[in-house]
C-alpha cells in the first residue's frame, strides 16, 4: 500500500509540475525539460523495487530503444493532429492518440525482436534523436498567451491520467518480462498527459512546440539510462538512481546554459 501511494504521489507531482511549467515558462522550456528522466526514472525505479535490481538493469538496456518508440509516438501525434487541425477536439484527441499509440507499439515490437546491448541501444537512440531534430525543425515555437485557470477539475484530470499510466505499466512489468518492461518504460508517462492538457486547453500550437523541443532535452534521458545500467548493479537502486539523476542534471544544466548563451549572443 505504501508503494502504491508513493507511485501516485510521484507521478502526480511530476505531471502537475510539468504542465504548470508549460503555462508559466512556456511550452518550449517544458518540451526541453520533458526530456529530463522523469517518467522513465519513475518506472525503472518502481520496477526495480518490485522486480529486483537484475530485472531493472536489463529493462534499462531496452529503455534506450524504448525512447525510439517515444519519438515515433510524438511524430505520429504531431502528424495526425496537424492533419486534423480543422476538426473538433472530440475528433482530434482520440485519432491523434490512437495514431501515437499505434506507432509506439509498432516500433516497440520491432525493437523487441532485436537483441540490443548497451552500446547498440545507445547508438541507435542517438541516430533516432538526430532524425527527430530534423523532422521537427520546421515546427514553429509558440508561447501560451492566455492561461487557463488551474481549477480543481483540471488538477483532477491531470492527476488521474498520470496515475493510471504509471500504475498500469509498472504493475504489468512482471508479466511482460524485462524486455517489454524496458521498452514500455520509455513511454512518455509524464509527457503524454501534459500534451493532452495543452491540446485541450490551448490547441495545437503550444502542443507542437513541446513536441519540437522534446528531442533537444533527450540527451539527459540518454545519459540517465546509460548511467542506470552501470550504477544499479554496482550501488543498488537507491544510490544508483541518485547518481544517475546527478549526471543527467549536469548535462541538462550545461545544455540550457549553452542555449541561453547562444541566444544572448544572437540578440546582442
Amino acid at each position: 500500500m505504501t508503494l502504491l501511494f508513493a507511485k501516485l504521489a510521484v507521478s502526480i507531482s511530476v505531471v502537475l509540475g510539468l504542465s504548470i511549467l508549460a503555462e508559466r515558462a512556456g511550452p518550449r522550456a517544458a518540451g526541453v525539460l520533458s526530456g529530463y528522466p522523469l517518467g522513465t526514472a519513475i518506472l525503472l525505479y518502481f520496477i526495480g523495487l518490485e522486480q529486483g535490481m537484475a530485472f531493472a538493469s536489463e529493462s534499462a538496456v531496452y529503455a534506450l530503444p524504448g525512447l525510439i518508440a517515444t519519438l515515433a509516438f510524438l511524430y505520429a501525434y504531431y502528424t495526425a493532429s496537424r492533419f486534423l487541425v480543422d476538426r473538433r477536439l472530440i475528433v482530434q484527441l482520440p485519432i491523434s492518440s490512437f495514431a501515437a499509440f499505434g506507432a509506439f507499439m509498432f516500433v516497440s515490437w520491432i525493437c523487441q525482436q532485436i537483441a540490443f546491448t548497451r552500446l547498440s541501444g545507445a547508438v541507435t537512440l542517438l541516430v533516432a534523436m538526430v532524425l527527430a531534430l530534423i523532422l521537427f525543425r520546421g515546427i514553429e515555437n509558440v508561447r501560451i498567451l492566455n492561461r487557463v485557470r488551474l481549477t480543481r477539475r483540471v488538477v483532477l484530470f491531470r492527476a488521474i491520467l498520470a496515475s493510471l499510466i504509471v500504475l498500469g505499466i509498472s504493475g504489468i512489468a512482471a508479466w511482460i518480462g524485462p524486455k517489454w518492461a524496458g521498452l514500455f518504460s520509455g513511454f512518455p508517462v509524464t509527457l503524454y498527459p501534459m500534451m493532452l492538457i495543452l491540446h485541450v486547453s490551448y490547441g495545437t500550437g503550444p502542443l507542437h512546440t513541446v513536441i519540437r523541443n522534446f528531442p533537444r532535452g533527450m540527451g539527459a534521458l540518454w545519459i540517465y539510462i546509460l548511467a542506470v545500467t552501470v550504477t544499479y548493479p554496482l550501488w543498488g537502486i537507491n544510490i544508483g538512481t541518485l547518481l544517475s539523476f546527478a549526471v543527467a542534471t549536469i548535462y541538462l544544466i550545461a545544455y540550457s546554459t549553452l542555449v541561453w548563451m547562444r541566444e544572448k549572443s544572437v540578440r546582442a
